[in-house]
């Protein structure tokens, strides 16, 4: 697994070989800015010009219906990292040990190993990667922390034949020492270079809790292991770093020549060829000229630095062996003050030509490499030079280097504007960028690719034989098996475009037996005469056309795939899953009353309706059941929309919450990176002051409360919001006083409150799932909304809305013209026989029908309005009552307008209807 830290903005620095000169980089769709390089290093000129972001886009980028992108398999468990094989096939390892395959010309996904493997903290299963003579020797290559008391992460090889794992085939090429007392840092990811030798990378695997705001460099007596200065800054010891070896034929694996250290060991370790990383979770070496990159996942501190503080994220790029800085420096080499954390006082700054090493747990050499800066940096705030990378959380990933000629004949290759560029991705951010480097490797712009691909969570990115390119999705929720979590392949067609596979299935949940329509028919081609055939598969059986029934006769979580083929041999695919053992709830709220408004000191009596094919007695313990008075009735289907939890008075502020990058830390009711909001809820509700005190360490970040990870800070957010939200959080732990199945309400609440609220009877059930099918919740609302509806505020129509201005005295209203209509939708006519409508006679007059149903539906009332001019448009207004006929059920309700003489136009102006009761 991997720490991150939140928020984020972004710098850069690249080493150059030439002399002063300016250089220009365009960053397409966003800001411009002028670069000054001196010497060695590339770095913001002081004078930088800041232009206008860009709104024309390149001609030169592929066209975004080119790509297609699908999953291949999801509901995976931690997915870490991925390895192709020769022959498409995809080899899965996930967290807790499991080694998944799949199968690409069955398109379907099974276990083939499971490993012993320690998954406390951030360790267990974390990387795989397949020889380069695969398809001559077999070799599969594993890195994992090793189950048991022993604290080792192992490489290892095995033989991998037909699909299956030779566990008897074990080599174990490294073991490397770890301790397992404090979380983070395990990193983990395996690589190949071109030239046949093997990276690995390796977190610190130092205590990130205890550290004060500063960097981790605690030398106190019994703090050994929250100093990163024995880990990643020692020469004699492998974590912190990456390193590179060559696996020889015997299980064992030499030293190369070019890396950091001699090969005899004298210095540090030889298999070390960069030092200095504190998270390099995921990397990747160029396949031309062997430079490596790799994202480091940065720390959390509230240290200063050139923006906000020293807590990057960075992107490095090592053409040679190096030592790049941690825990000493950060980005353009920033510098941490040596903190005494005895004394709790701050000293000097190291000197980044000449670093060192002092502390008592180091090991190795004293005397440090020059520390190398980043290549490209961003911390917490927004970055004013590189605003495309965002703000919010942030853990930085290096994917590959893409040239074109690399992949000659691969049907799927992307086209020669990508040559040369670097992809970098952002696993909280859920963005990919694709960098431009000059032939030198030095840093050039950067842009989107495919923006409208929303990874959740990208945990791996790697380009496949035929040129496609394949992601990992871990999913919503740290240390758990998302549903969301799976397997991506993006493919680009150069002349005819594939198909883009699109499954829509008439239900999902059910009882054996269940009949499912699936249907393709939302799949497209962008292609103009393709002609498309469909093919489905379940389990082992296939069948055709754009929709099938089909049954399923057994209980089960059945995988379904949809390959769609054009006429030219280019395929889409597209995966579902359907479970069948449990029907979701059905649940209704009914009233004898009117369901549509509420009047003054009236009641409303209701029943709420539960039914479960599966719980044949409804437990009462999983009903929820709310009714509340909210003041913003006008916005209350955005509110709904989002809300799902608490108090409904709340619904908005749940949707603010979602909006944020909170979910990647927190979920509702099950530890991930950070307490669940329950918890939170529990801990602090009916404490005084605690909105606010809570609301502040939303804004400022914290440290201690809830274990091991820090709370960032969100210094943009507003005081206001981060009130509201903490309060929102606090609504959780409220004891909720639970409705009855049935009752009745005076409604009172919304006296003095104005007209523009509404009442919400909410009612939800969650039932116990069955036969390996998760519990499932169904849930209905009734909304009553005030009688005095604007006609402003139709629903459908064709009239034209004057809004209130200071010429029509703040009166919004609509102009009825000759032929126009409104309508407002699923209006209840129960105990409703007239209604009130106001109006301005101003122009020809006209007759106003009420409808039922369409424009062109029964009359159920009319009114004819004179012709007339106002002598004072604010004032002059009128009410008149419209008696309806006898009515009742719920319909659509239309107003119609009309004049006998085609020619008059305008007809009269209204402003409101009002619903009478009897």
């Amino acid at each position: 697994m991997i720490s991150f830290k939140l928020i984020g903005g972004l710098f850069l620095t690249v080493i150059l070989a030439s002399a002063s000169v300016i250089s220009f980089f365009t960053d397409k769709n966003y800001v411009n800015v002028f670069y000054e390089n001196k010497g060695n290093m590339q770095s913001p000129s002081r004078d930088a010009i800041m232009y206008k972001q860009k709104t024309t886009a390149d001609t030169s980028a592929p066209d975004s219906s080119r790509f297609t992108h699908m999953m291949l398999a999801q509901g995976l468990d931690e997915p870490m990292e991925m390895a192709i094989l020769p022959n498409l096939d995809v080899v899965i390892v996930e967290r807790k040990g499991a080694v998944k395959l799949y199968n690409e010309k069955e398109k379907q996904i099974k276990t083939i190993a499971h490993f012993n493997v320690f998954s406390g903290i951030e360790d267990g299963m974390l990387g795989v990667a397949v020889d380069p003579d695969f398809d001559k020797n077999h070799w599969i290559y594993f890195y994992y922390g090793v189950g048991g008391n022993k604290n080792v992460s192992n490489l290892e090889r095995y033989e991998m034949v037909g699909g299956q794992i030779n566990m008897a085939s074990k080599k174990v090429l490294l073991e490397i020492p770890t301790q397992r007392t404090y979380c983070c840092h395990s990193a983990g990811y395996l690589t190949f270079g071109a030239d046949g030798l093997l990276y690995l990378s390796t977190g610190d695997n130092t205590n990130a809790e205890e550290i004060e705001g500063h960097n981790p460099t605690d030398e106190r007596p019994g703090r050994q292991l929250s100093d990163g200065q024995g880990t990643t800054a020692n020469s004699k010891d492998y974590r912190g770093k990456i390193l590179r070896i060559k696996p020889e034929p015997d299980g064992t694996y030499s030293i190369p020549d070019g890396n950091l250290f001699p090969k005899d060991g004298s210095v540090g370790h030889p298999e070390i060829y960069v030092m200095g990383c504190r998270n390099p979770f995921r990397m990747s070496v160029d396949p031309k000229n062997n430079f490596v990159y790799w994202g480091d996942v940065g720390p959390d501190t509230n240290v200063p630095a050139e923006e906000n503080f020293l807590s990057y994220d960075e992107i490095n790029q090592a053409r040679k062996p190096g030592f790049f800085g941690y825990p000493y420096f950060l980005g353009n080499n920033e510098g941490f003050p040596k903190y005494d954390f005895e004394t709790k006082k701050e000293g000097s700054k190291q000197y980044p030509l000449h670093p060192f090493n002092n502390s008592p747990n180091n090991t190795g050499v004293k005397n440090l490499p020059p520390a190398q800066p980043a290549m490209i940096w961003y911390g917490k705030g927004e970055s004013k030079r590189w605003p495309m990378v965002g703000k919010g959380g942030a853990s930085a990933m290096a994917g590959p280097v893409y040239y074109s000629d690399l992949y000659p004949n691969a049907k799927y290759k992307l086209p020669a504007y990508y040559d040369g560029k670097l992809f970098i991705y952002e696993w909280i951010r859920k963005w990919i960028m694709a960098v431009t480097l000059d032939k030198d490797g030095n840093y050039v712009s950067m842009e989107p690719f495919l923006p409208y691909l929303k990874v959740v969570a990208p945990m791996d990115m790697k380009i496949a034989p035929d040129g496609a390119i394949y992601m990992l999705a871990y999913g919503t929720n740290w240390f758990a098996k998302n549903t969301d979590a799976g397997l991506i392949r993006v493919e680009y067609s150069e002349g005819n475009r594939n198909p883009i596979a699109d499954i829509q299935i008439d239900k999902q949940y059910g009882a054996a037996p269940m009949t499912v329509l699936l249907s393709a028919e939302k799949s497209k081609d962008y292609d103009p005469g393709d002609q498309l055939t469909f093919e489905w598969k379940i389990g082992t059986k296939k069948l055709t056309g754009q929709k099938v029934k089909y049954v399923f006769t057994k209980t089960g979580i059945y995988d379904i795939s949809l390959t769609v083929s054009d006429s030219q041999d280019g395929k889409g695919v597209a995966t579902a899953q359907i479970k069948v053992g449990n029907t979701p709830p059905v649940v209704s709220v009914t009233s004898t009353d009117n369901k549509s408004f509420y009047w003054d000191n009236t009641a409303f009596d209701y029943k709420i309706n539960i039914k479960d094919a599966e719980d044949k007695v409804i437990d009462k313990s999983r009903v929820t059941a709310s009714f509340n008075y909210l003041a913003f009735g006008k916005d209350l289907a955005s509110a709904l929309s989002g809300a799902s939890h608490g108090n409904i008075k709340y619904a908005a502020t749940e949707k603010l919450y979602a909006s944020l990058d909170c979910k990647a830390c927190h979920t509702m009711d099950t530890k991930s990176i950070g307490p669940a909001l329950k918890e939170i809820a529990k801990r602090y509700t009916g404490k005084e002051g605690t909105d606010h005190k809570l609301a502040d360490k939303i804004i400022k970040g914290g440290s201690g409360s809830w274990g091991t990870y820090p709370m960032p800070p969100h210094m943009d957010l507003p005081e206001k919001d981060a009130i509201e939200i903490a309060r929102y959080i606090l609504s959780l732990g409220e004891q909720k006083k639970q409705l009855p199945l049935s009752g009745s309400f005076k409604l009172t609440e919304h006296i003095g409150q104005g007209k523009e609220g509404a009442y919400v009877l909410q009612a939800g059930y969650t039932d116990k799932g069955a036969i390996g099918i998760e519990p499932l919740k169904s849930s209905s609302h009734l909304v009553l909304r005030n009688p005095l509806v604007q006609m402003e505020d139709y629903e459908e129509g064709s009239a034209n809305v004057f809004i209130a201005t200071l010429n029509t005295g703040y009166v919004s209203s609509i102009w009825g013209r000759n032929g126009r209509y409104v309508s407002f939708k699923q209006i209840d006519f129960t105990h409703i026989k007239k209604i009130k409508i106001r109006l301005q006679e101003q122009g020809a007059g006209g007759l106003i029908k009420v409808r039922q149903g369409s424009d062109k539906g029964a009359v159920i009332g009319r009114l004819s309005v004179k012709a007339g001019q106002p002598k004072d448009v604010k004032t002059d207004w009128k009410e008149y009552e419209i008696s309806l006929k006898p009515t009742t059920g719920i319909h659509d309700l239309y107003f119609t307008f009309s004049n006998p003489d085609k020619n008059k136009t305008g007809l009269f102006f209204l402003d409101w209807i009002y619903f009478e009761k009897l």
